[in-house]
C-alpha cells in the first residue's frame, strides 16, 4: 500500500544518502530492491549489533527493501542485474560515472535496456567542475560548504562538524524529491530520464539558503552569515534543574512573555527589547537578560507556565528522553516490532500520512542477500538456474539465524 504502490525501484547505493532516498520511496510504498555485494553494504558495520552486519545506522536506512546479494564483478551477477532493471521503473546508484561504465551498466546502456527507466545518479560532485570524480562523504562536504566554519563562530571554539550526518540526509531528501518529480514528468509524458544529483551544490545550496546574507547582494552588504543563528547566545536556557528552549520572537509572544514573569525590570525597562527589530539588533543582550529570569525556576513549572500563556517552548531532550516524549508517545510515533534475526527492536513511524493512500508498507531491514532466491524467481529464472547462480557466487542468499528468546 501507499503512493508509489506499483513502483520498482533497483537500488545500487551504498552507506548513508542513496539508502536515505530510497527508503523514503519504500516507505511511501514502493517495492525496493536493494543491491549489495557479497560482504554487504559497509554501513551495517556501524554501531552496536547482536549480529554480524546488522548495525543500527544501517537498520534505520534499510526499512521497507528486500535484499538481493550479485556479485557485479561477475557476467552473471551483471546480468541478473540488467534482468532486474527490465523490471524496474526507477534505478539509483552512487558509484562514480566511471565505475559505472565500467560495470557496462551507464546512463546510455541501461536507458536502451528499459527505454522509460528513471536513471538516479547521486554524484559528489559535478560533472562539469574540476572536483568531478573526487570522494564526497558527509564530513568532507559539510567542511567545504563552511559547517564547521560556522559552528566555531556560533560557539567560539574550534571548528566542528555537526553532530548529525546532516550532509548526507539533506543530499538523500533531494534525491528522493528529484526522483518523485521525474515520476511527475514520465506520467505525463512517457519519458524516463537520467538525473544527475550532486552532493557539494545540494548542500551548499541547503546552507547558503540561511547564510548567504549580505553575500546576496552586489556588492556585498555584509560578510555573509544569519547571525541570530551563529550568535553564541543562541543556546537552550539554563532553569534551576536543567534546560528549557524557548523562542520569543513575535511583538506577541513578547508581550505574553512579560505578562506571565510580572515585567521584570530588566526586560520591561530595557527600551532595546521593545521591537522585533531591537530584539534581532541585541540578540545576545536579550538571552542574557532572558536567561536570569528563567533560572529562577524549574524546567517543568517554565514548561506549565508558558504553554499554558502559548509561548513557544519544548524540553531539551537527551536521546534516551526523547524516547518518553509524552507527544511522541501520542502519536504512536515509536514502533516496536521482532525482526527475524535481531530479535525485538525499534523504529521510528513514518510521520507522514495520506488520507488515500496510506502506507502500510512495514517490512524489517533486511540480512545480507535474504531475497535473492524471492526476488529471482520473481524475474523468471529457474531454480536449476538460481542454483547454479548460487553456487558460483555470482547471487548470494545466506540463511536467516535467529537470535534465541
Amino acid at each position: 500500500m501507499g503512493p508509489l504502490k506499483g513502483i520498482r525501484v533497483v537500488d545500487m547505493s551504498a552507506v548513508l544518502a542513496g539508502p536515505v532516498a530510497t527508503q523514503m520511496l519504500g516507505d511511501f510504498g514502493a517495492d525496493v530492491i536493494k543491491i549489495e555485494p557479497p560482504q554487504g553494504d559497509l554501513l551495517r558495520q556501524v554501531g552496536p549489533m547482536r549480529s554480524t552486519a546488522m548495525g543500527p545506522l544501517y537498520m534505520n536506512a534499510n526499512y521497507n527493501k528486500r535484499s538481493v546479494c550479485l556479485d557485479l564483478k561477475s557476467v552473471d551477477g551483471r546480468e541478473v542485474l540488467i534482468d532486474l532493471i527490465r523490471s524496474a521503473d526507477i534505478f539509483v546508484t552512487n558509484s562514480r560515472p566511471k565505475a559505472m561504465m565500467r560495470l557496462g551498466l551507464s546512463y546510455d546502456t541501461v536507458q536502451a535496456i528499459k527505454p522509460n527507466i528513471i536513471y538516479t545518479a547521486l554524484l559528489g560532485f559535478g560533472e562539469t567542475g574540476r572536483y568531478a570524480g573526487k570522494p564526497a562523504y558527509d564530513d568532507l562536504i559539510q567542511g567545504a560548504v563552511g559547517l564547521p566554519y560556522l559552528q566555531s563562530k556560533a560557539s567560539g571554539g574550534v571548528p566542528r562538524y555537526f553532530p548529525n550526518a546532516i550532509a548526507d540526509r539533506a543530499f538523500g531528501l533531494t534525491a528522493a524529491n528529484a526522483i518523485l518529480a521525474a515520476l511527475v514528468h514520465r506520467e505525463r509524458t512517457g519519458e524516463g530520464q537520467q538525473i544527475d544529483i550532486p552532493m557539494f551544490e545540494t548542500v551548499a545550496q541547503f546552507v547558503l539558503g540561511d547564510h548567504l546574507g549580505g553575500l546576496s547582494f552586489d556588492p556585498p552588504l555584509d560578510e555573509g552569515g544569519y547571525h541570530r543563528l551563529t550568535s553564541k547566545a543562541r543556546r537552550p536556557f539554563r532553569t534551576k534543574d536543567g534546560y528549557i528552549c524557548l523562542l520569543l520572537y513575535s511583538d506577541a509572544q513578547w508581550s505574553k512573555f512579560l505578562e506571565v514573569t510580572n515585567r521584570p525590570t530588566r526586560l520591561a525597562g530595557d527600551n532595546r527589547f521593545s521591537s522585533f527589530a531591537g530584539r534581532q539588533e541585541h540578540f545576545e543582550d536579550l538571552c542574557r537578560a532572558i536567561g536570569d529570569v528563567i533560572k529562577m525556576r524549574t524546567s517543568a513549572e517554565w514548561l506549565a507556565l508558558l504553554d499554558k500563556a502559548d509561548i513557544p517552548v519544548m524540553p531539551m531532550h537527551s536521546l534516551e528522553t526523547l524516547l518518553e516524549d509524552p507527544h511522541l508517545q501520542d502519536v504512536g510515533f515509536f514502533e516496536t516490532y521482532d525482526h527475524p534475526s535481531e530479535g525485538r527492536m525499534r523504529r521510528t513511524k513514518v510521520p507522514v500520512s495520506w488520507s488515500q493512500t496510506p502506507s502500510e508498507n512495514h517490512q524489517p531491514p533486511p540480512v545480507i542477500g535474504e531475497h535473492t532466491v524471492e526476488v529471482l524467481k520473481e524475474t523468471g529464472l529457474s531454480d536449476d538456474t538460481i542454483y547454479e547462480l548460487l553456487q558460483s557466487g555470482a547471487a548470494s542468499a545466506p540463511a536467516l539465524e535467529p537470535i534465541p528468546a
